[in-house]
């Protein structure tokens, strides 16, 4: 699915930089530009990268706030 319209960039091109150790949101950004222009996709984007962090670490994910 593509999260962010403006650059283009897939959930899985967000797993595939968090399983290639990217850190944080903000060094996401650095490398993709992800939620950089209008940001409507900044939370998925978020949602998305955390989940594939803890995945990365081995966590159980955590439960989204409706």
């Amino acid at each position: 699915m593509i999260v962010c319209l403006c650059h283009r960039i897939s959930d899985r091109d967000i797993e595939r930089h968090a399983r290639d150790g990217v850190r944080d949101f903000e060094s996401l950004q650095d490398e993709t530009c992800i939620a950089r222009n209008c940001a409507c996709c900044e939370d998925c984007a978020r949602e998305i990268f955390e989940a594939a962090r803890q995945r990365c670490r081995g966590e159980a994910p955590a439960a989204v706030a409706a």
